[in-house]
């Protein structure tokens, strides 16, 4: 379908594919058995600062929370992404050490479950850790603060291990705008640019959630890579200032990036109550604009107050996988969405 479906005629469309009246590749295979075989992977979570804080054992069941190992795996999750935050504007000159804390933190968590967790720095970890019923662990920066808007500390990190950062949070930094600048946004700053640039160079992937849409539209139109926007949802479905245009979404499909679908209620509904149904209808609207190799997940777990019913925490991925073959999807489109449009991504950026 075309980039520029109206609003009314996705409505139309997805009530159709629910009611069963338009002719689908419909897979015999069961949702169980084909969500078992997908790799699935997660572009965004915060667990990682409750690990660092010591409140989460990970590689028990919680009760407080949405991840942990054990609902990782009833989930099917093959790779998920563990983000590095902090409050940076609260940290001031402290940013880069705390979030050399959060990587360490991040690598005793891989010690302390080897058994289970695997690092990911190239697309055939990713593939690797679901051939040995693994899971893949990627580590990602929310806010470029720490690079300190030097090229030699964004090269540090990549040595250790991080392969995407998200270049600002809400608020203001060397680099560009965050979407909570209310009040004469501004794009990238020659530092953004460059450093921009040497992500490309590097292979870590560059995520535009949080940016002002000067910079992420500057970031869009610069880059040598595909573009990954990590958590967001559709702003044409709920207008929420972190969800996306048609023309960002459109902009992402054209560099051979993937937009991330996230869990969070506020950016589902505008009432902030979101189902399961809601989620899947964001990541229809995206396929209608973006087009089906452009879609991924990106869930926000361990990062937003509120329920998105049905989805609760990771061990409900495979509800996802159900109202896919119910809607009509294919199984090999079902499993782009899932993960292979990130695993891609991540193989042409990272390798």
């Amino acid at each position: 379908m075309g980039l520029g479906v109206s609003i009314g005629a996705f409505h139309n469309t997805c009530a159709l594919l629910s009611l069963g009246r338009i002719a689908v590749d419909m897979n015999p295979t069961s949702a169980r058995e084909l969500h078992r075989e997908s790799i699935i992977v997660d572009a965004h979570c915060d667990t990682l600062m409750s690990v660092l804080a010591g409140t989460r054992d990970i590689g028990k069941r919680n009760a407080e929370g949405h991840i942990d190992l054990p609902r990782l795996k009833q989930g099917g999750v093959t790779a998920q992404t563990f983000a590095i935050f902090h409050y940076w504007r609260q940290l001031r000159h402290r940013s880069t050490a705390e979030t050399l804390r959060s990587v360490d933190a991040f690598y005793r968590m891989l010690e302390d479950n080897t058994d289970t967790l695997i690092h990911a720095t190239v697309a055939s970890d990713i593939e690797r850790a679901k051939q040995d019923d693994k899971i893949a662990c990627i580590l990602s920066i929310e806010g470029a603060e720490p690079l300190a808007g030097d090229p030699g500390v964004l090269r540090m990190f990549h040595r250790l291990g991080v392969r995407m950062i998200s270049l600002t949070w809400n608020y203001r930094n060397m680099i560009a705008d965050g979407i909570g600048i209310t009040r004469g946004q501004r794009g990238l700053s020659k530092v953004g640019v460059d450093l921009v640039k040497e992500m490309n160079r590097l292979g870590i992937l560059v995520d535009i959630a949080h940016l002002a849409p000067p910079g992420a539209d500057e970031v869009l139109h610069i880059t040598d890579a595909p573009i990954v926007a990590s958590h967001v949802a559709a702003g044409a479905l709920c207008d929420h200032r972190r969800n996306l245009t048609d023309a960002q979404l459109e902009d992402i499909a054209r560099t051979g990036g993937v937009a991330c679908i996230t869990l969070v209620p506020t950016f589902l509904s505008s009432d902030g109550s979101a189902s399961l149904e809601q989620f899947i209808d964001h990541m229809e609207y995206f396929i209608h604009i973006a087009g089906i190799d452009h879609v991924g997940l990106g869930s926000d777990y361990d990062g937003y107050g509120g329920v998105t019913i049905g989805m609760e925490d990771a061990s409900c991925w495979p509800a996802v996988t159900d109202v896919l073959l119910t809607r009509g999807y294919s199984a090999e489109d079902i499993q782009k969405i899932l993960g292979k449009n990130l695993l891609r991504v991540f193989r042409e950026v990272a390798g």
